[in-house]
Protein backbone atom coordinates (compact mmCIF):
# COMPACT_ATOMS: atom_id res chain seq x y z
CA UNK A 1 0.00 0.00 0.00
CA UNK A 2 1.48 3.46 -0.98
CA UNK A 3 0.93 6.88 0.68
CA UNK A 4 0.58 8.38 -2.63
CA UNK A 5 1.11 7.51 -6.64
CA UNK A 6 1.25 10.27 -8.94
CA UNK A 7 0.33 9.28 -12.76
CA UNK A 8 2.44 10.95 -15.07
CA UNK A 9 6.04 11.82 -14.09
CA UNK A 10 6.36 15.39 -16.90
CA UNK A 11 7.06 18.26 -14.86
CA UNK A 12 4.30 18.73 -12.74
CA UNK A 13 3.88 14.86 -11.65
CA UNK A 14 7.82 14.83 -10.99
CA UNK A 15 7.64 18.06 -8.75
CA UNK A 16 5.28 16.59 -6.66
CA UNK A 17 7.26 13.22 -6.54
CA UNK A 18 9.84 15.03 -5.22
CA UNK A 19 8.00 17.01 -2.33
CA UNK A 20 6.26 13.52 -1.33
CA UNK A 21 9.70 12.12 -1.12
CA UNK A 22 11.30 14.87 0.49
CA UNK A 23 8.66 14.79 3.15
CA UNK A 24 8.88 11.31 3.79
CA UNK A 25 5.78 9.68 1.86
CA UNK A 26 5.87 6.15 0.54
CA UNK A 27 5.21 7.27 -3.05
CA UNK A 28 4.87 5.53 -6.61
CA UNK A 29 5.86 7.71 -9.52
CA UNK A 30 3.91 6.20 -13.24
CA UNK A 31 5.27 7.50 -16.51
CA UNK A 32 3.89 6.15 -19.42
CA UNK A 33 6.96 6.69 -21.97
CA UNK A 34 10.78 7.12 -20.70
CA UNK A 35 11.64 9.90 -18.22
CA UNK A 36 12.07 12.76 -19.42
CA UNK A 37 10.54 12.25 -23.16
CA UNK A 38 9.67 14.51 -26.18
CA UNK A 39 5.56 13.15 -26.66
CA UNK A 40 4.43 15.44 -24.04
CA UNK A 41 4.40 19.18 -23.05
CA UNK A 42 7.89 19.62 -20.95
CA UNK A 43 10.37 19.07 -23.65
CA UNK A 44 12.37 21.27 -26.07
CA UNK A 45 15.52 22.47 -23.46
CA UNK A 46 13.57 26.08 -22.29
CA UNK A 47 10.12 27.45 -20.52
CA UNK A 48 9.95 30.66 -19.77
CA UNK A 49 9.36 31.89 -16.08
CA UNK A 50 8.76 35.78 -15.46
CA UNK A 51 6.83 37.63 -12.65
CA UNK A 52 5.02 40.69 -14.62
CA UNK A 53 2.03 38.05 -15.38
CA UNK A 54 -0.01 39.61 -18.26
CA UNK A 55 -2.50 36.92 -17.60
CA UNK A 56 -3.59 38.03 -14.59
CA UNK A 57 -1.92 40.01 -11.08
CA UNK A 58 -3.30 37.31 -9.15
CA UNK A 59 -0.40 34.68 -9.97
CA UNK A 60 2.61 36.28 -9.23
CA UNK A 61 2.53 35.28 -5.46
CA UNK A 62 2.70 32.01 -7.05
CA UNK A 63 5.43 32.84 -9.53
CA UNK A 64 7.40 33.99 -6.47
CA UNK A 65 7.19 31.10 -4.73
CA UNK A 66 8.27 29.12 -7.89
CA UNK A 67 11.53 30.75 -8.15
CA UNK A 68 12.09 29.97 -4.94
CA UNK A 69 11.35 26.44 -4.94
CA UNK A 70 13.58 26.34 -8.38
CA UNK A 71 16.85 27.70 -6.58
CA UNK A 72 15.90 24.82 -3.89
CA UNK A 73 16.04 22.29 -6.37
CA UNK A 74 19.75 23.96 -7.41
CA UNK A 75 20.85 23.24 -4.01
CA UNK A 76 19.63 20.06 -3.57
CA UNK A 77 20.83 18.83 -6.99
CA UNK A 78 23.68 20.79 -7.78
CA UNK A 79 22.70 21.40 -11.15
CA UNK A 80 21.53 24.96 -12.60
CA UNK A 81 18.00 25.01 -13.70
CA UNK A 82 17.10 28.81 -13.54
CA UNK A 83 18.31 31.39 -16.13
CA UNK A 84 17.32 34.97 -15.75
CA UNK A 85 17.85 36.62 -18.25
CA UNK A 86 14.67 39.25 -17.97
CA UNK A 87 12.07 39.45 -19.85
CA UNK A 88 9.88 41.55 -22.24
CA UNK A 89 5.97 41.53 -22.19
CA UNK A 90 5.08 43.39 -25.67
CA UNK A 91 2.07 44.47 -27.73
CA UNK A 92 0.26 47.58 -28.62
CA UNK A 93 -0.62 50.36 -26.37
CA UNK A 94 -3.37 49.20 -23.89
CA UNK A 95 -2.86 45.65 -25.07
CA UNK A 96 -3.80 43.28 -22.86
CA UNK A 97 -0.62 41.67 -22.75
CA UNK A 98 1.20 45.22 -21.91
CA UNK A 99 -1.48 45.99 -19.23
CA UNK A 100 -1.69 43.06 -17.57
CA UNK A 101 1.80 43.08 -17.23
CA UNK A 102 2.42 46.55 -15.85
CA UNK A 103 -1.19 46.05 -13.69
CA UNK A 104 0.98 42.90 -11.83
CA UNK A 105 4.34 44.78 -11.88
CA UNK A 106 2.42 47.76 -9.81
CA UNK A 107 -0.05 45.41 -7.46
CA UNK A 108 2.99 43.61 -6.24
CA UNK A 109 5.87 46.21 -6.44
CA UNK A 110 7.85 44.49 -9.07
CA UNK A 111 11.03 45.96 -10.78
CA UNK A 112 9.92 47.29 -14.31
CA UNK A 113 10.03 49.77 -17.16
CA UNK A 114 7.81 50.65 -19.93
CA UNK A 115 9.96 50.75 -22.95
CA UNK A 116 8.82 51.85 -26.42
CA UNK A 117 9.79 49.57 -30.11
CA UNK A 118 12.80 52.38 -30.43
CA UNK A 119 14.11 51.58 -27.43
CA UNK A 120 14.01 48.19 -26.84
CA UNK A 121 16.02 47.45 -30.17
CA UNK A 122 18.82 49.87 -29.10
CA UNK A 123 19.06 48.14 -25.70
CA UNK A 124 18.87 44.59 -27.31
CA UNK A 125 20.16 44.70 -30.71
CA UNK A 126 18.37 41.09 -31.29
CA UNK A 127 14.94 42.66 -31.51
CA UNK A 128 13.41 44.68 -34.61
CA UNK A 129 10.38 45.99 -33.04
CA UNK A 130 8.01 48.55 -34.93
CA UNK A 131 7.39 51.72 -33.12
CA UNK A 132 3.72 50.72 -32.66
CA UNK A 133 4.70 48.58 -30.13
CA UNK A 134 5.13 48.65 -26.54
CA UNK A 135 7.08 46.45 -24.03
CA UNK A 136 7.18 46.16 -20.19
CA UNK A 137 10.36 44.89 -18.95
CA UNK A 138 11.06 43.20 -15.84
CA UNK A 139 14.71 42.11 -14.85
CA UNK A 140 13.68 38.96 -13.31
CA UNK A 141 11.99 37.52 -16.39
CA UNK A 142 14.42 34.39 -17.93
CA UNK A 143 13.76 30.58 -18.27
CA UNK A 144 14.18 27.11 -16.92
CA UNK A 145 15.53 23.88 -17.81
CA UNK A 146 12.89 21.81 -18.32
CA UNK A 147 14.25 18.60 -18.97
CA UNK A 148 17.46 19.07 -16.38
CA UNK A 149 14.34 19.99 -13.82
CA UNK A 150 12.29 17.18 -14.35
CA UNK A 151 15.38 14.58 -14.54
CA UNK A 152 16.62 16.03 -10.86
CA UNK A 153 13.31 15.84 -9.15
CA UNK A 154 13.12 12.46 -10.23
CA UNK A 155 17.02 11.48 -9.00
CA UNK A 156 16.33 13.56 -5.64
CA UNK A 157 12.94 11.98 -5.10
CA UNK A 158 14.53 8.46 -5.95
CA UNK A 159 16.97 9.33 -3.16
CA UNK A 160 14.66 9.75 -0.60
CA UNK A 161 13.00 6.61 -1.37
CA UNK A 162 10.54 7.21 -3.85
CA UNK A 163 9.49 4.54 -6.11
CA UNK A 164 9.61 5.23 -10.40
CA UNK A 165 8.64 3.04 -13.06
CA UNK A 166 9.20 4.27 -16.41
CA UNK A 167 7.36 3.23 -20.00
CA UNK A 168 4.19 1.68 -17.54
CA UNK A 169 0.71 2.97 -18.97
CA UNK A 170 -2.30 3.36 -16.52
CA UNK A 171 -5.40 1.85 -17.98
CA UNK A 172 -8.10 3.36 -15.29
CA UNK A 173 -8.17 3.61 -11.16
CA UNK A 174 -11.11 2.29 -8.92
CA UNK A 175 -12.05 2.43 -5.57
CA UNK A 176 -12.42 -0.36 -3.77
CA UNK A 177 -12.92 0.60 -0.59
CA UNK A 178 -13.44 3.92 1.59
CA UNK A 179 -9.55 4.11 1.75
CA UNK A 180 -8.11 2.04 -0.70
CA UNK A 181 -7.51 3.53 -4.77
CA UNK A 182 -6.63 0.38 -6.87
CA UNK A 183 -4.63 1.68 -9.57
CA UNK A 184 -4.61 -0.43 -12.97
CA UNK A 185 -1.46 -0.31 -15.23
CA UNK A 186 -0.55 -2.69 -17.83
CA UNK A 187 2.37 -3.61 -14.83
CA UNK A 188 -0.08 -4.67 -12.91
CA UNK A 189 -2.17 -3.15 -10.03
CA UNK A 190 -0.93 -0.99 -7.36
CA UNK A 191 -3.13 0.31 -4.32
CA UNK A 192 -2.70 3.49 -2.70
CA UNK A 193 -4.39 5.81 -0.14
CA UNK A 194 -4.34 8.88 -2.35
CA UNK A 195 -4.36 9.62 -5.95
CA UNK A 196 -2.49 12.97 -8.28
CA UNK A 197 -3.38 12.78 -11.30
CA UNK A 198 -0.36 15.02 -13.19
CA UNK A 199 -0.94 13.30 -16.82
CA UNK A 200 -0.98 15.99 -18.85
CA UNK A 201 -3.09 16.28 -22.18
CA UNK A 202 -4.07 12.49 -21.60
CA UNK A 203 -5.62 13.66 -18.24
CA UNK A 204 -9.01 13.27 -19.83
CA UNK A 205 -8.63 9.06 -20.48
CA UNK A 206 -7.70 9.15 -16.47
CA UNK A 207 -10.46 12.46 -15.36
CA UNK A 208 -13.39 11.72 -17.75
CA UNK A 209 -15.11 14.81 -16.42
CA UNK A 210 -11.97 16.65 -17.18
CA UNK A 211 -12.16 16.17 -21.23
CA UNK A 212 -14.43 18.40 -22.45
CA UNK A 213 -12.27 21.44 -19.85
CA UNK A 214 -8.94 19.93 -21.23
CA UNK A 215 -8.23 20.36 -25.02
CA UNK A 216 -4.78 19.04 -25.95
CA UNK A 217 -3.17 21.36 -29.63
CA UNK A 218 -0.30 21.02 -30.91
CA UNK A 219 2.25 22.91 -30.80
CA UNK A 220 5.43 23.69 -32.99
CA UNK A 221 9.02 25.07 -31.97
CA UNK A 222 11.61 26.42 -33.84
CA UNK A 223 15.16 27.10 -33.39
CA UNK A 224 17.95 28.79 -36.21
CA UNK A 225 21.46 29.46 -35.92
CA UNK A 226 21.68 33.64 -35.41
CA UNK A 227 23.34 35.63 -38.32
CA UNK A 228 24.82 38.13 -35.60
CA UNK A 229 25.15 35.29 -32.38
CA UNK A 230 26.19 37.60 -29.93
CA UNK A 231 22.88 39.81 -30.05
CA UNK A 232 20.87 36.54 -29.14
CA UNK A 233 23.19 35.52 -26.02
CA UNK A 234 21.45 35.20 -22.79
CA UNK A 235 23.28 38.10 -20.89
CA UNK A 236 21.91 39.99 -24.20
CA UNK A 237 18.60 39.16 -24.91
CA UNK A 238 15.35 38.56 -23.15
CA UNK A 239 13.19 36.11 -22.78
CA UNK A 240 9.81 37.33 -24.36
CA UNK A 241 5.87 36.84 -24.74
CA UNK A 242 4.82 39.53 -26.96
CA UNK A 243 0.88 40.07 -28.97
CA UNK A 244 1.37 40.81 -32.53
CA UNK A 245 -0.83 41.91 -35.85
CA UNK A 246 0.56 38.21 -36.98
CA UNK A 247 -0.29 36.77 -33.94
CA UNK A 248 1.19 36.12 -30.21
CA UNK A 249 4.79 34.85 -30.30
CA UNK A 250 7.33 33.74 -27.08
CA UNK A 251 10.77 32.76 -27.36
CA UNK A 252 14.00 32.85 -26.21
CA UNK A 253 18.12 33.32 -26.35
CA UNK A 254 20.81 31.00 -27.60
CA UNK A 255 20.97 28.65 -24.70
CA UNK A 256 24.26 26.73 -24.66
CA UNK A 257 24.76 26.86 -27.99
CA UNK A 258 21.14 25.30 -29.18
CA UNK A 259 20.06 28.39 -31.31
CA UNK A 260 17.32 31.35 -30.60
CA UNK A 261 14.43 29.88 -30.47
CA UNK A 262 10.47 30.92 -31.02
CA UNK A 263 7.48 29.83 -31.03
CA UNK A 264 3.53 30.81 -31.45
CA UNK A 265 0.44 30.78 -29.19
CA UNK A 266 -1.92 28.30 -30.55
CA UNK A 267 0.49 27.63 -33.74
CA UNK A 268 -2.21 26.58 -36.72
CA UNK A 269 -4.83 25.98 -34.35
CA UNK A 270 -4.67 22.54 -34.28
CA UNK A 271 -7.03 20.93 -31.27
CA UNK A 272 -6.71 17.13 -31.39
CA UNK A 273 -9.42 15.00 -30.08
CA UNK A 274 -6.93 12.40 -28.88
CA UNK A 275 -3.31 12.95 -28.20
CA UNK A 276 -1.94 9.91 -29.31
CA UNK A 277 -3.39 11.20 -32.73
CA UNK A 278 -0.48 14.13 -32.47
CA UNK A 279 1.44 14.60 -35.63
CA UNK A 280 4.51 14.78 -34.78
CA UNK A 281 6.12 15.70 -38.18
CA UNK A 282 7.56 19.26 -38.98
CA UNK A 283 6.07 20.71 -42.19
CA UNK A 284 6.83 23.42 -44.49
CA UNK A 285 3.91 24.97 -43.23
CA UNK A 286 5.00 24.61 -39.55
CA UNK A 287 8.64 26.78 -40.14
CA UNK A 288 6.91 29.46 -42.62
CA UNK A 289 4.39 30.35 -39.76
CA UNK A 290 7.53 31.03 -37.06
CA UNK A 291 9.70 32.21 -39.82
CA UNK A 292 7.70 35.06 -40.60
CA UNK A 293 7.75 36.06 -36.94
CA UNK A 294 11.87 35.96 -37.64
CA UNK A 295 11.49 37.53 -40.25
CA UNK A 296 9.40 40.45 -38.99
CA UNK A 297 10.59 41.40 -35.18
CA UNK A 298 13.85 39.45 -35.15
CA UNK A 299 15.84 39.53 -38.88
CA UNK A 300 19.33 38.83 -37.25
CA UNK A 301 17.53 35.44 -35.69
CA UNK A 302 17.12 34.67 -39.36
CA UNK A 303 19.33 32.31 -40.49
CA UNK A 304 19.85 28.21 -40.90
CA UNK A 305 16.81 26.31 -38.95
CA UNK A 306 18.94 23.96 -36.70
CA UNK A 307 15.90 22.04 -35.32
CA UNK A 308 12.06 21.58 -35.25
CA UNK A 309 9.81 19.85 -32.92
CA UNK A 310 6.27 19.44 -31.79
CA UNK A 311 4.94 19.72 -28.25
CA UNK A 312 0.89 19.92 -27.03
CA UNK A 313 -0.63 22.42 -24.74
CA UNK A 314 -3.73 21.54 -22.87
CA UNK A 315 -6.21 24.51 -23.29
CA UNK A 316 -8.55 25.11 -19.96
CA UNK A 317 -11.51 27.31 -21.58
CA UNK A 318 -10.37 30.42 -20.10
CA UNK A 319 -6.67 29.76 -19.74
CA UNK A 320 -6.29 29.22 -16.20
CA UNK A 321 -5.04 26.21 -14.42
CA UNK A 322 -7.18 23.27 -12.67
CA UNK A 323 -5.02 22.34 -9.45
CA UNK A 324 -7.58 21.17 -6.93
CA UNK A 325 -9.20 17.66 -5.64
CA UNK A 326 -10.99 15.85 -8.13
CA UNK A 327 -14.88 16.60 -7.76
CA UNK A 328 -15.73 14.59 -4.63
CA UNK A 329 -13.19 12.22 -4.19
CA UNK A 330 -11.26 13.80 -0.98
CA UNK A 331 -8.25 11.78 -1.69
CA UNK A 332 -7.81 12.17 -5.36
CA UNK A 333 -6.17 15.38 -6.46
CA UNK A 334 -5.55 16.71 -10.38
CA UNK A 335 -3.04 19.13 -11.69
CA UNK A 336 -3.71 19.89 -15.17
CA UNK A 337 -4.72 22.61 -18.01
CA UNK A 338 -1.92 24.44 -17.24
CA UNK A 339 -2.44 25.74 -21.39
CA UNK A 340 0.80 26.85 -22.52
CA UNK A 341 1.89 28.97 -19.23
CA UNK A 342 2.17 26.51 -16.63
CA UNK A 343 5.89 24.76 -16.83
CA UNK A 344 7.38 27.68 -15.01
CA UNK A 345 5.12 26.56 -11.89
CA UNK A 346 5.69 23.18 -11.78
CA UNK A 347 8.15 23.57 -8.73
CA UNK A 348 5.59 25.20 -6.63
CA UNK A 349 2.27 23.23 -7.95
CA UNK A 350 4.09 19.88 -6.70
CA UNK A 351 4.29 21.62 -3.17
CA UNK A 352 0.29 22.23 -3.78
CA UNK A 353 -0.49 18.88 -4.82
CA UNK A 354 2.03 17.18 -2.07
CA UNK A 355 0.12 19.29 0.82
CA UNK A 356 -3.33 18.26 -1.03
CA UNK A 357 -2.09 14.47 -0.42
CA UNK A 358 -0.86 15.62 3.72
CA UNK A 359 -3.88 17.29 4.63
CA UNK A 360 -2.27 20.45 4.50
CA UNK A 361 -3.62 23.69 3.03
CA UNK A 362 -1.18 25.46 0.60
CA UNK A 363 0.23 28.57 1.92
CA UNK A 364 -1.08 30.12 -1.15
CA UNK A 365 -4.07 31.39 -2.67
CA UNK A 366 -5.13 28.96 -5.15
CA UNK A 367 -8.67 29.17 -5.92
CA UNK A 368 -8.67 30.90 -9.39
CA UNK A 369 -7.70 27.19 -10.06
CA UNK A 370 -10.32 25.43 -8.48
CA UNK A 371 -12.54 22.82 -10.81
CA UNK A 372 -15.31 25.36 -10.32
Amino acid sequence: MYDVIVVGIGGMGSATLYHLGRAGAKVLGLEQFSIPHALGSSHGSTRTIRLAYSEGHEYVPLARAAYEYWRDLEQVSGMRVLHVTGGLDIGSAGSWIVEGSRRSCITHNLEHQELGGAEVNRRFPGYRLPMSLRAIYQPDGGYVLSEVAIQEYVRAAREWGAEVMENVRVRGWSRWHRSTIVVDTSNGSFNTKRLVITAGAWVGRLCPALQSSCSPERQVMLWTDPLEPEAFKPGRFPVFNMETPDGRFYGYPDHAGEGFKIGKYHHLGQQLEDPDDLDRECHPEDESVLRAGIDTYFPLASGPTRRMATCMFTNTPNGDFIVDRLDKESDVFVAAGFSGHGFKFCSVIGKVMADFCQDRSPDWDIDRFGLR
